[in-house]
């Protein structure tokens, strides 16, 4: 779903839009500059570094290529040395399939991410942490070189008393623990309204059982965190809370089970910084106004999740608050419709792809106008004279 999947329904779609995409677009001329005709000519930016994540490793690599190659670029791939395995497959996968003028791998850790950010680029395409993002915008400035960054932050999840419980229990289990949470958009924290919080808990853990069964560990389905490094800062993080289901942990296996924090304060580490781990710290809220108040106090999300049924409070959510993108009763799916832009906003990241807006974010933009040679106005031409009130008259 998140790897294979995905990457043939973006490179299905590009495909067979590409003709459509890559011709010039006629836009109007003044009448000012008239006789003339204008239009927008893409063109590929030349040579872009891709710089991809260890936590999709396939998708989050190739998803940027396939928009790369669309628009006409070549392109050097620089994948995440934490997904040693995925990387040798990858380049393997690409020295069969392109020659290496076109595109390349270069693999290897921060020490060869560091050196190929140091040499000129046309484009920069960076998937990952907004610490790391801030160094490839650094760097990037020395050249201005344009840049897409795709980040993360803290995704909220809100859930009012009107929601089908059900449906939202189900949901953010699958878009919380999916990956075990090791995903960019997923829910990092859950505010539900007072009223509901324990019947949705209940529903939560009950979700949780139903998809991994009684121990989780043994599930074919849940996966494991990446190292010991993350496992680690996981493994603090629940100490910030009560434990209402889960909390298991086996640092030997990179296992920590999917876990339910409730009496979380607003101000614990849990809550500062982006979990990306299988842990969710659930709030009570009273006042829909007073969390539209917090969230507003905080960085931009790259995702933010809604469920009611009353489309005042989706109206009044959706129109109060800056994310990158979302879902009203549903978590996830919005990033696998590639009719809509991928990207976040602020700390959460700079710019936007899949579909078409790969296509363009990889393309420069040509401006072009072509004077017809049907005339030629003398009006425009020194000396001005008794001509400026036409010229302020054709100008206005």
């Amino acid at each position: 779903m998140a790897e294979i999947g995905f990457l043939y329904t973006e490179i299905r779609h590009a495909v067979r839009h590409l003709r459509r995409w890559m011709q010039p677009r006629r836009v109007p001329t003044p009448l000012a500059i008239q006789p003339a005709v204008s239009w927008i000519q893409p063109e590929p930016y030349g040579q872009v570094l891709i710089i991809g994540p260890w936590n999709y490793p396939v998708q989050l690599l190739l998803a940027p290529l396939v928009g790369a190659i669309a628009a006409g670029n070549c392109a050097v791939l620089k994948p995440s040395e934490l997904a040693p395995r995925t990387s040798e497959v990858v380049a393997g996968l690409i020295a069969r399939t392109f020659p290496p003028e076109f595109v390349t791998v270069v693999t290897g850790g921060v020490e060869v991410a560091q050196e190929l950010l140091s040499r000129r680029w046309d484009y920069i395409f960076f998937t990952g942490s907004t610490a790391v993002g801030r160094m490839v915008a650094r760097a990037a400035a020395e050249r201005l070189t344009p840049y897409t960054l795709e980040l993360g932050g803290k995704s909220p999840c809100i859930v009012t008393a009107d929601a089908d419980l059900d449906l939202a229990a189900r949901r953010i289990v699958w878009g919380k623990f999916f990956n075990a949470g090791q995903t960019c958009v997923a829910p990092d924290y859950l505010l539900v309204e007072r009223p509901v919080m324990q019947s949705l808990l209940e529903r939560l853990k009950g979700c949780i059982q139903r998809f991994f069964g009684p121990d989780p560990a043994a599930s074919p389905d849940y996966a494991r965190i990446v190292n010991q490094r993350h496992f680690d800062r996981l493994a603090g993080y629940l100490r910030n809370g009560q434990v209402a289901a889960g909390g298991q942990t086996d640092r030997d296996r990179l296992y920590i089970a999917p876990t339910l924090l409730v009496d979380v304060d607003w101000n614990a580490p849990v809550m500062q910084e982006e979990i990306f781990g299988p842990i969710l710290p659930v709030l009570p809220f009273d006042d829909l106004e007073e969390v539209i108040g917090r969230l507003r106090q905080r960085p931009r999300p790259l995702a933010l999740y809604l469920f009611t049924r009353s489309a005042t409070v989706r109206d009044r959510v959706f129109g109060s608050l800056s994310f990158g993108g979302g879902c009203v009763n549903d978590t996830l799916v919005h990033l696998s419709n590639p009719h809509l832009p991928f990207g976040g906003v602020g700390e959460s990241g700079t710019g936007a792809y899949h579909g078409r807006f790969s296509f363009e974010t990889f393309s420069h933009r040509k401006a072009v106008l072509q004077s017809l040679p049907l005339g030629d106005p003398m009006v425009r031409y020194q000396p001005y004279g008794r001509k400026l009130w036409l010229i302020r008259k054709v100008m206005r």
